[in-house]
This record gives structure tokens, sequence and C-alpha cells, in this order.
């Protein structure tokens, strides 16, 4: 068994750049796992994914040539069905042997263990381990099969007869195990040592491989190809940075991950240029040149050290000539008319003021069964309205209104038409155009806020208001049709709502109860829906639980919290900070144990306890104790926990640990005295009341 690197290399037509990285990772991670099931690949082997344009590669470490032989243990049948009297094999057990393919010599590796009161015959052999030939062509198969092609093609091999389904037409195939080549074959191919470099600027073609170990210097050498996608990756930016420093002091490129990676998938031997275009573009408003730059030309605008745009772009080529200046001029040339696009976009929604658009979303459907965009714009003023009143009066409830009036128009210009990233962006811009003052034109902007995990949020009170009507009234409505997000599948990012509202009412303390709120939403609809209320403030506490996991909070402390469902949702920090002061004091424990025990007491006595526990029935001392020892602390309890210092009230609650524990040594609560019972439970139900005021401190018992 000899044991060496192994490359294996899938030659391709150009690979679609957005889905490259994760078809690179998926390409390596699951044939190294295949192979690690098989006993191939030893365990501490390194596994290097290559991927590029035309090609999906990985290199592991530590491969045999053979898998070790393995034991195995086949259970045959009962002995007494094996073996006759004198302890020789009965037919059944020669038949049973030949249909394993093996013969009455592995008579000696029978073995006989008792099973309950059945003995059972064993069949004790070794079997041989998989050759790498076998297990790499068993890998390549599960692996094509496995990866996540966006959308697979069609294409017939060179004998005219064969089609093969692959994301792209393959070319090329390597197995090499050190220099040796692993005979395997996949879509049409069959594997060699041979790949090729760059499509212009390979020096060599084709390339014939040392072996595993030197196939990325080899590429790079003779095919001028970086093959691995993050070292690319890397490149690029070292380029960028550097091109963008000798562009001008404090010149920055847009940074954007997601664009990087594409370039980088787009490129085998990156080679960043600086371009520019016409600076009487830079009227128009940066957002819409920048989004049009790198969503249809793929270049990377370059920002002053204010975060202004300039007139200069970088660009990313895969050829290095000479004499760059055709490249750039080309480049120059074909940005031109997406500017001018964007210009005559932006001059022409100008001529017309948003409020006179907004007639027009009643021509826009937003669903089916919820109406169109206009019928939702009158829900979402509706909504802003009640919410900016709470918020802060009349004044800002009309501001509010207008706003949410507005927020939607700029759906029907020509530049969100063509740049739906731009919504709400340009909204601004032409509320601010038409004279409407910032604070409405940035609430008409920051209504969608957050956008996404780690967003900012709405800068004005007008923006709060309109972003919580629009998250609101897009849960509600979806909830109300039927439309959850299923496993994966959220279509109308209701989880990012969801959060987007937890974070707006716990980050902006806002003095708002989510129930109020979703009554006041689910009105709007009228006979549009079922009332989605109650599933709907589980979907909501649930993403609030895994947010609060997220920041750093135990999972017992969250659950004691939300067990409450606390409906001011700016009052759970305050809440779970209270509760984790609690759980360090020693009186945690024996109380929080004794609250699930009351819980559990209660829940068995069902409706029986008396409204209210009567100090007259009282039989011993101990019950006597608590109850006067209760009452002592329910005013100052009762008076720190409208204060919202839940902290100091788990405090105060402690104190009761000596007169709850003496309770429960001394006091039988479910006594056959039935009024005696039933006055101990209203007790403890007096007791449990004023334990989870702040939360369900039962819930934090082991």
């Amino acid at each position: 068994m000899r044991m060496a690197s192994l490359l294996v290399e899938l030659l391709v037509e150009e690979l679609p750049p957005k889905a490259l990285k994760k078809l690179g990772e998926a390409f390596a991670s699951s044939l190294a796992e295949s192979l690690h099931a098989q006993g191939l690949a030893a365990p501490d082997s390194t596994v290097t994914p290559y991927a590029t344009p035309r090609r999906l590669a990985v290199h592991i470490s530590k491969v045999a040539s053979q898998a070790a032989d393995k034991p195995l243990r086949q259970k045959l049948m009962p002995v007494s069905v094996g073996l006759d009297a004198n302890g020789q094999p009965t037919p059944a057990l020669l038949k049973k042997l030949a249909t394993l393919g093996v013969d009455a010599t592995a008579l000696s590796n029978l073995r006989r263990e008792q099973e309950g009161k059945t003995e059972m015959l064993y069949l004790d052999s070794l079997v041989t381990g998989i050759s790498l030939a076998e297990g790499l062509q068993k890998a390549l198969e599960e692996t094509l099969s496995k990866l996540p092609i966006p959308k697979v093609m069609s294409y017939q091999l060179a004998d005219g007869w064969s089609t093969v389904h692959f994301v792209r037409p393959a070319h090329g195939l390597v197995a090499l195990h050190g220099n040796e080549i692993v005979p395997v074959h996949v879509l049409g191919l069959v594997s060699s040592n041979l790949t090729q470099g760059h499509r212009f600027e390979a020096r060599k073609h084709p390339i014939m491989l040392q072996d595993a170990d030197h196939y990325a210097t080899q590429l790079e050498s003779e095919g001028a190809v970086i093959a691995s996608f993050e070292a690319r990756r890397t490149e690029i930016a070292r380029q960028l940075e550097q091109a963008a420093a000798r562009a001008g002091s404090g010149l920055k490129p847009v940074k954007d991950d997601a664009l990087l990676d594409e370039v980088t998938a787009l490129v085998e031997r990156p080679n960043v240029l600086l371009g520019q275009f016409d600076a009487h573009f830079l009227e128009v408003p940066q957002e819409c040149l920048i989004l049009t730059m790198k969503i249809h030309q793929k270049y990377f605008p370059l920002l002053d050290a204010h975060g202004k745009l300039t007139n200069r772009f970088l660009l990313v080529s895969n050829v290095h000539p000479a004499d760059p200046s055709a490249i750039i001029a080309g480049n120059e040339r074909v940005v031109r008319p997406r500017l001018a696009d964007a210009k005559f976009f932006y001059d022409q929604d100008r001529k017309k003021p948003l409020e006179s658009r907004i007639a027009e979303l009643d021509r826009v459907v937003y669903h089916n069964r919820l109406g169109s965009q206009g019928e939702r714009v009158r829900r979402l003023c509706t909504i802003a309205h009640t919410v900016g009143h709470a918020l802060g009066g009349e004044h800002l409830a009309r501001q509010a209104e207008q706003a949410a009036r507005l927020a939607k128009a700029d759906l029907v210009t020509e530049m969100v038409g063509e740049f739906p990233e731009l919504q709400g962006v340009m909204g601004r811009y032409y509320a601010q155009h038409d004279g409407l003052g910032n604070d409405i034109a940035i609430a008409i902007e920051d209504h969608y806020k957050p956008r996404f995990a780690g967003d900012e949020l709405p800068r004005n009170n007008i923006g709060l208001a309109v972003a919580l009507a629009d998250k609101l009234e897009t849960l509600v409505g979806l909830f109300g049709i039927g439309e959850k997000p299923t496993g994966e599948k959220d279509p109308y990012a209701l989880r990012r709502h969801a959060l987007g509202i937890t974070r707006i009412l716990t980050e902006k303390q806002l003095p708002l109860r989510l129930d109020v709120l979703l009554s006041e939403v689910v009105g709007t609809f009228g006979s549009r829906i079922e009332n989605p209320t109650a599933a709907l403030t589980d979907f909501i506490y649930e993403r609030l639980a895994g947010s609060l996991r997220e920041q750093g909070y135990r999972a017992q402390e969250i659950d004691a919290v939300l067990a409450l469902r606390p409906q001011r949702l700016a009052e759970i920090k305050g809440r779970l900070e209270a509760v984790r002061a609690f759980s360090t004091m020693p009186e945690s424990e024996s109380l929080s144990a004794a609250n699930k025990r009351i819980r559990n007491i209660l829940k068995k006595a069902g409706d029986e306890a008396l409204p209210e526990p009567d100090i007259a029935l009282f039989a011993e001392e101990a019950e006597k104790a608590l109850f006067f020892a209760m009452h002592a602390i329910i005013p100052e309890v009762r008076s720190l926990l409208a204060n919202e210092d839940y902290t100091d009230a788990l405090a105060k609650l402690a104190t009761l640990r000596t007169a709850v524990d003496r309770f429960f040594d001394q006091v039988m609560v479910m006594t056959d005295e039935p009024l005696l019972r039933r006055n101990r439970l209203a007790l403890l139900n007096a007791l449990a009341d004023l334990m989870n005021g702040v939360a369900d401190i039962s819930r934090l018992a082991a």
C-alpha cells in the first residue's frame, strides 16, 4: 500500500461565475469525504480546493493506493439450524455460505454467540480493501451527482450519439496519485496527466503535470493560471488597493465581497487596470452609477477619502498585454452608454413628482390575494399613523403617514425599474428634489432597513414608524393567507422582516406592545386574511430567541424570559440581565427548583385553588410564615417591576428562600382536607405570580 498525494482536475468550458466558488468547494469536499469514508484518505489528510473559470480541482494529501483490509462479522442463523447433532454443517448453512461467496473451508471461521435464549452462528472474515482506482471512480460519480449545479447543460460526445448532462461541457480529466495516473472515467473522459493553461497566455499547450504536489506551481509557471480561488481573490484585492493608491491619494475601491468573488470567478490571471468616464455623469446619484458599473460591467468604482464617487474605476482583465491602452479604451467606451442610460432615467424621473406616481401603484400587483401596491400603501399609511402617534403624538403621526404614502412611489420610476436594488434610495433623492425635506426623504429610504444582518436601523422616528409598518404589514398579510416560511424556503424574506421588527423594538427601546401592534395591523386587512396573530407571535419570538443566542445569552435565560411572552420587547434585555444576575445568587438554585415544583403541583391541581389565600384557614406555622414573608415584600417588588428594575426585584424575591424551603419541608399541600388543600394551592398561585414577574424562573432549574 503506497501513500501519496492525490490530484483530481476536471477541465471544462467557462463555468457560471456566481456559482464557481460553491462548485469548487463542493467538488473538493465531497470527493474527499467519499475517499475518507472508503478508508483511502488518512484521517489527517489535507484537502486543498482549486477552482478557476475553466477547472474544478482538488489536492488531497496522504491517500493510499489501496484501503486497508477490514474484519467483517456476519450473522448467519441459529446454531440449531446451521449445525446438526454431531456439530456438522447442515445443508441450510452450506447454502448460506455459498450465497456469501465462501465454501466449506470457511467453517473454521464460524463463531457461536448467545443472543438471549438463542445461540447464533457468526462468520468472521477479512474484506480486502478497495483499490484507489475503484474508490476514486465511485467518489467521482457520487461527487458529480451531488454538485450544486444551478442549471444543467446537455451536450453530445464526439461519437455523435452519447449525451452527457453537466454544468458545462467537460474536455479533460486529470487523476494523479503521486506521479502515477489513476485509471478513472467520467463524462466520456478518461483520466490522464495532461491539462490546459490560460487560453491566451500559457507557455505550453498542453501541460504535462509532473505529479500531484506540483499542480498549482506548474499551472502558474507554465500555464499562467492561479489555480486557487482564494489565492486569486487575494491577488485581485491586492492589485485593487495598489491601483487605487496609484490613481490618487485617499482613493479606495468600493468594498463588495460578492463582486470580488464574481470577478475572481471570471479570470485565471488577473490584471487590474484603471479607467475613467466623463465627469458630468457625476451629477447622477452615485448609488446609480456605482450599481450600473458593478452589475453590468463588473468594475470597482473609486471613492475619495470622504466616500464620494470619483469619475475613475478599476477593471480586472484576464490578460497582461505590454500596452493595455486598447483594453482600457474599450471598457471606457462600453461603460459610457450605461452611464448615459442612468442619467437619462434620472432626468426623466425628476420630471414627475413622487406624489403624482401614487395612483400608478393601483396598477401594480402586490399579491393576487392581498391586492395592489396601491392598496398596500393605504394600509401602510394607517399603520404608520398609529405607530407614529404612539411614538410622538399627532405631529409625528402625520409625518409618518406622509412618508408611508410616498414610500413605494419610486417603484414605478424608470431608475428603480432598471435597478430594483435602488428602491428607497431613489425615493429619497426624488423626495428631496420635490422639496419634501430631509426628514421625510430619509424616512422613505430607511423604511426598508434593516435589510440584512448587521444593517443599520432607520435614522429618525418617522423612518422607524414606516419601517415597522412595512414589516408588520408584510408579515401579517402573508401569514394571514398561509404564506409562511417552510424549511429553508423563505421567498418573501419573512424571517428577515421579523428580525427587523425585533431589532427596531429592542435596540431603539420603543414603548410599543407587540400584541397591540399586531391587532392594529390585522384590522387594516379586513376580511382578506385569517387572523394570524398566534402563529405570527410565535414566529417573531423564535427569531428573537435565535438573535439573543447569537448575542451570547444562554438558552435557559432566554427560555425563562420569553416564556412570559413580554409584549414590550424593549424590556427583554433588562429582564435577561436580571435573570443572569439572579443565577449567580446562592438562593437561585433552591428557588428555581421550588418554582418548578410549584408549577407541577398547580398543573396537576387544575382549577381547584381558592381565588385568594385565606389567612384564617392556615393550619401550619410554615404556611403562615410564607404568607407574611410574601406580603412584606409585595409592595416593593411591584414598585421595582413598574420601574423596570428587574435585577433588584429578583434580588428581593431571593429573600423568600428560607420561607419557601420551610414551607415545602413542613407542609403537605395536597392534603385530604379539601378546603385546606384549596387554600394552600391559592397560596402557591400567589407565590408563583410573585416569583415569575420577571421571568419563569422554574426554567432555570436543572
